[in-house]
């Protein structure tokens, strides 16, 4: 089976995560024509797996013993600079905020990745879902026939739906943009209708005295989704054969630069969260040219998608948030390297109803102070982020088990709202 699309396992995966509440209507284009703060919002959230380093990206200290050779570029922001391997983001930073004081208390991978991608950090009594999840909890959209949420590219550490329940695990697409292929029927389409109407026969005959089991298991409603996705005009948002050459060139011949134009394929469908993984931030060693070199991917695609979002006019309608799991070291290693750093990394972050051109917290251009001025705990950033999307980060949910749960448990910061 090709791994060049969706992977049938993970769509059967996701789709046995299915409840009653997954609405199958007829495709409606009005969620690709509507614009502004009438569409359906979204998150896009560009996810710097193995943690970037602040000092490559968006917190530069040049000329100062732990700066290294990155050097710094004045932004379209007054007053803010970033690296110099940014030069097409640093134009359009004025769409964006700046967070240079994020901590948590996390400084191993899957422990911080569990924190940054869901705001509360790991409970054994329970599994909390994923910042995305609780977007598309909190924002269903009954035009939709694919899944609301949606990863893009190689994450070995996948968003969750937690105690909301599988259908709010994050569909993974491995690599965006080549084909829908994988999601289509193997067989003619008459030799599946024989199939699946035998499979009806059987169903309605197991059926009989044990319509609480049946009507528990959600098989019947669970293939119906996914038929129904597999068959979708929504599809096509994953497929970039319409796009210009110009277009595709614009956000890069890589899997991440593909990623991102799929994720603006998919906004435009009303998913409510996608997430695109760039690789191989964990820089023990060679952390400059490391950097450099992922600098150019992230440069033109993350570019490419804020001015496309702005000319498409849905930058108000979506949320854009670029982050990984924590920051490297201030001090360089005997390798070259940047060690892991919880305390005092850095995000960008903008649209929705998120003010843009803040600048919040700073670091210690010395390294010797570990705490960063103006403390952003990652609870406060996604209360933020959850109110720059129209949603109460105080609104009470249960588990399964009953137990009350927050959104979020952060306080949003005002400087960051509109």
């Amino acid at each position: 089976m090709s791994q060049q699309t969706v992977d049938r396992r993970d769509l059967l995966t996701w789709a046995t995560g299915l409840g009653m509440s997954f609405a199958l209507p007829a495709l409606d284009l009005r969620a690709a024509s509507t614009r502004g703060t009438e569409r359906p919002r979204s998150l896009i959230t560009l996810w710097l797996s193995g943690g970037p380093s602040q000092l490559e990206t968006w917190d530069p200290h040049p000329g100062t013993k732990i700066g290294g050779p990155t050097q710094a570029i004045s932004t379209s922001i007054p007053g803010v600079e970033i690296a110099h391997t940014f030069p097409l983001l640093a134009e359009q930073m004025h769409h964006l905020s700046v967070v240079r004081s994020l901590v948590s208390q996390e400084g191993d991978h899957d422990r911080a990745t569990y924190l940054v991608k869901t705001g509360f950090r790991i409970d054994p009594t329970l599994r909390h879902p994923s910042v995305g999840a609780i977007v598309a909890h909190a924002l269903p959209y009954e035009q939709l026939e694919i899944p609301p949420v949606i990863s893009l590219g190689y994450d070995n550490r996948l968003s969750r739906g937690g105690f909301l329940g599988g259908r709010f695990d994050a569909l993974r697409v491995r690599e965006p943009g080549s084909s829908d292929g994988d999601m289509k029927a193997w067989l003619a389409q008459p030799r599946q209708q024989r199939r699946l109407t035998n499979l009806d026969v059987v169903s309605r005959a197991f059926a009989r005295g044990r319509k609480a089991v049946v009507d528990r298991t959600m098989y019947a409603h669970n293939l119906d989704a996914a038929l129904t996705m597999m068959t979708s005009d929504q599809l096509k948002a994953f497929q970039l054969d319409d796009e210009s050459e110009a277009t595709r060139a614009a956000y890069g011949d890589s899997n991440f630069g593909r990623g991102c134009l799929v994720a603006r394929r998919l906004v435009e469908q009303g998913v409510r969260a996608i997430e695109v993984t760039l690789q191989n931030f964990d820089t023990h060693d060679q952390n400059f040219s490391r950097h450099a070199e992922l600098a150019m991917t992230l440069d033109g695609a993350f570019t490419a998608l804020l001015k496309d979002l702005h000319e498409r006019d849905l930058l108000a309608s979506t949320v854009v948030l670029c982050l990984g799991e924590f920051g490297r070291t201030p001090k360089i290693n005997g390798a070259d390297g940047r060690d892991h750093w919880p305390h005092g990394f850095s995000c960008l972050l903008g649209g929705g109803d998120l003010r843009s051109g803040a600048l919040i917290g700073a670091t210690d251009p010395t390294g010797r102070e570990e705490e960063p001025e103006d403390a952003v705990p990652v609870p406060d950033l996604y209360a933020t982020v959850l109110k720059g999307l129209g949603i109460d980060p105080t609104h009470q949910i249960n588990t399964s088990i009953g137990r009350p749960i927050r959104y979020s448990d952060g306080t949003p910061i005002d400087r960051l709202l509109v």
